[in-house]
């Protein structure tokens, strides 16, 4: 047998043949003349080396053989599965399914698997593929395109992105309950006598943080520890290894336990923005990522964390 050999249309005329019960019917049925609905199935026979059809006892009509009711099974299960992939065809083209590569800055890890989850709820016929980095990293993937759409915060000059704000990213100064700076708002002096944890160079949170110490200090220098992520340096600020500028949606959960507090230092809170940037391509946003877009613009920044003591 060349099974390969087969086509649809052989397999619709042995169905049609098998539904009107003769070749004229199985003809009209399908638009064709009755010679060539014999030819189709002359040819699917000649492929599986058996016959497919045979005269009805009483003369008026042809009916499938026992392999001929085999093969009209798997023509049906075919059939459905075609059905079922343009159904998949059309959801995709509508935007209603497929998969959107979602990348986030490391800071913004604290909300994204609720908005995955709030998406999941909103569309489950879309995989939602969530990449987690700092700023440098997500830039590179909007860049050689890894990233459908990307949640940070300053959009980036290069690559060119459409931008769409998202919600208020507070940005404050953290210490230990115990420490000399807890509960009062210190002077320039005793800050800049501090050691200042800090994450890697590239984190967009290292940047503003150098930009409000330039600010504030005129130029002063300051100590600093690197760390490589948000958790390491809340463990080091709670063990009193020295102050941390962070994104207070980091820490909600240590503030409301009362594990860390809030520094009133000079110019903080600082107020920056979340954004969705997707990459701004000559060619259409892909229907999916375009639902998705607009689905995470929809929550209106419900996904959010809540900064105990202070508004969204």
């Amino acid at each position: 047998m060349r099974l390969d050999a087969i086509t649809l249309k052989q397999l619709r005329a042995l169905d049609a043949v098998a539904r009107g019960g003769s070749l004229t019917a199985a003809g009209a049925a399908l638009g064709l003349t009755t010679p060539a609905i014999h030819s189709q199935i002359k040819g699917l026979e000649d492929i599986v080396q058996v016959p497919l059809i045979t005269r009805m006892a009483d003369g008026t009509g042809s009916e499938l053989t026992e392999a001929g009711r085999a093969l009209r099974e798997a023509a049906l299960r075919i059939e459905d599965t075609l059905s079922q992939a343009g159904a998949s065809l059309a959801a995709l083209a509508r935007g209603q399914a497929g998969r959107v590569t979602l990348g986030v800055v490391s800071t913004a890890k604290y909300f994204a698997p609720r908005l995955v989850k709030l998406l999941q709820d909103a569309h489950p016929e879309i995989e939602i593929a969530l990449r987690v980095g700092n700023r440098e990293t997500v830039i590179e993937g909007l860049e050689r395109g890894a990233y459908d759409l990307a949640i940070m915060g300053r959009p980036p000059r290069r690559p060119a992105v459409v931008a769409e704000p998202l919600g208020a990213h507070p940005h404050g100064l953290l210490a230990a309950p115990d420490h000399p700076l807890a509960g009062r708002t210190p002077d320039v002096e005793a800050l800049f006598d501090q050691v200042f944890l800090a994450r890697e160079e590239g984190s967009g949170t290292r940047i503003l943080m150098s930009r409000w110490l330039d600010r504030i200090g005129e130029g002063r220098l300051y100590e600093t520890l690197e760390m490589e992520s948000n958790e390491t340096i809340k463990q080091a600020v709670m063990a009193g290894l020295g102050i941390a500028f962070l994104s207070l949606h980091t820490v909600t959960e240590e503030l409301a336990q009362g594990r860390l507090v809030e520094v009133p230092a000079p110019g903080l809170p600082i107020q920056r923005h979340w954004f969705l940037v997707r990459p701004e391509r000559g060619g259409a946003v892909r229907p999916v990522a375009a639902t998705i877009w607009q689905a995470v613009l929809g929550f209106e920044g419900r996904f959010l964390p809540q900064v105990p003591g202070q508004g969204r």
